[in-house]
């Protein structure tokens, strides 16, 4: 809290303009969604103090003076009882030798011989791998409220409803996500106590890849593996073809280049050269050799944003026109350098020179991206998660960690709330192919046409992508 809190600032005023009033510009935006139920308290007098002080005559209501607050409801539990009505004949039963029984219809539960509600794992999960906070903490607040649910139970309930129900979507996403001609990677260190043939301490990665910001609906996969090998990836991306955006860790480089094509990030370089700059005194840093790494690197990104609505074609053609140019002047003078390889600023030198022809290979198309920090991005609610929980106990729980993780970080980029979304799909999974219900694994996935209004974030675009987006006709 002490972060952002400022008790000196003032509550927003209305600032008066020609047309129309605007509350004041502040840094965070305060913002309530649109339909939020209202509910009215009527503050009146009593009846007998409604005569005037003056003639002793009857008041009246002359205007109302209206404040409202935001009021949270907290999270309340309800124990839902099934009960199946089973219906026979009363004159079979005294007349017939066989009587037919009939049972009315009930969903299937998502966990048989279970008590876990769809809304109780989708609760858990998205307290976990959303909101950060591990099993351990989530039994208390459970036990505040009276419920003692332990941390083994909740732990059980999210690998038997990921195994059971989450992976074969995640399987269906995959193959769809190699689908795309551009992707991004990433990959993170993780820790797993019970990893077999291998020490409590030792490092285990959670490998990330998505679709790229030309997609119109964005696909988000993480994958547990045990190491860092070069395998991984080669057999992850199989079936794919085309560009793969990622950082210079020599495990893409080995990728069959017949089919891929791996294509470098410019913030890692700008960031080798920004750390050169920081160690350098005030007033050296500003004609430094570091700085003008970094100045080159923000004009790239500069020309970028402007070339940000562009169509492909144009941007393209505006990349020949202005970066090309920029960029070989730019090499050109890191070549010209002479610095000390065990400084900071020669590892940036060794590691522009060494990665100059991927680097520079987001020139090639108008629809590749100069960095590759759209999977950073995505790769950082895993490394919020791992800050809070630290460490995962066995393999499936890594496992069934990388499918909630790829469904509720794909449900955000796609504008859906992921409560409701896992929810919505472990309700229908248990029941698949019923009658009322979906009927096949690619309904469930987040660029579904079939995915109800309930799933959707108020005020948020489904697509938030969608200013990347271009038709190719």
């Amino acid at each position: 809290m002490e972060t952002f809190a400022d008790l000196t600032m003032p509550e927003p005023e209305i600032t008066k303009v020609k047309a129309y009033s605007r509350k004041k510009t502040r840094l965070i935006t305060d913002k309530l969604p649109e339909g939020l139920p209202v509910e009215i308290i009527e503050h009146e007098l009593p009846e007998a103090n409604r005569v005037c002080s003056n003639c002793r005559g009857e008041l009246h209501t002359m205007g109302r003076e209206i404040r409202e607050e935001l009021k949270i409801i907290p999270a309340k539990a309800v124990l839902v009882r099934h009960v199946q009505h089973v219906y026979s004949c009363r004159n079979c039963e005294k007349n017939s030798e066989h009587v037919p029984v009939v049972k009315a219809d009930m969903p299937e539960p998502v966990i048989k011989g279970g008590f876990a509600s769809p809304d109780t794992i989708a609760h858990i999960a998205v307290q976990k791998f959303v909101m950060a906070s591990p099993l351990y903490r989530q039994e208390k607040e459970w036990r505040q409220s009276g419920i003692w649910l332990s941390r083994q139970t909740m732990s059980n309930w999210l690998i038997k409803a990921s195994r059971d129900w989450l992976e074969p979507i995640y399987e269906a996403m995959k193959r769809k996500l190699c689908c795309f001609q551009v992707l991004h990677a990433d990959e993170t260190v993780l820790q797993v106590l019970k990893e077999p043939g291998k020490t409590a301490q030792s490092k285990s990665y959670m490998w990330l890849y998505r679709t790229s910001g030309e997609a119109k609906h964005q696909i988000v996969i993480y994958e547990y593996q045990p190491d860092r090998k070069a395998i991984h990836p080669k057999e992850f991306l199989e079936n794919f073809s085309g560009y793969l955006h990622c950082e210079g860790y020599d495990a893409y480089h080995k990728l069959p280049e017949d089919r891929i094509t791996v294509v470098g990030c410019l913030a890692h370089l700008r960031r080798k050269l920004f750390e050169a700059l920081k160690i350098l005194p005030k007033d050296k840093q500003p004609h430094s050799n570091a700085s003008k790494g970094v100045d080159y690197c923000d004009m790239l990104f500069h020309l970028e944003r402007q070339f940000a609505l562009l169509t492909p074609e144009k941007r393209l053609a505006e990349r020949e026109r202005l970066s090309k140019p920029l960029m070989d002047e730019f090499f050109t003078w890191i070549e010209s350098l002479a610095v000390l390889p065990k400084t900071l600023l020669g590892k940036a030198v060794h590691y522009a020179k060494s990665q100059r022809k991927y680097l520079e290979r987001y020139l090639l198309n108008g629809r590749l991206e100069i960095s590759n920090n759209r999977a950073e991005r995505s790769i950082k609610p895993f490394v919020l998660g791992r800050k809070n929980w630290i460490f995962c106990n066995t393999p499936s729980g890594a496992k069934a960690s990388a499918i909630y993780y790829s469904l509720i970080v794909s449900a955000i980029e796609n504008g859906l709330n992921p409560f409701e979304y896992l929810k919505w799909i472990l309700t229908n999974a248990p029941n698949m192919g019923k009658q009322g219900y979906v009927a096949a694994v690619e309904d469930f996935l987040p660029s579904s046409n079939v995915l109800p209004k309930e799933v959707y974030t108020p005020g948020v675009n489904r697509v938030k992508s969608e200013k990347y987006v271009w038709e190719e006709e």
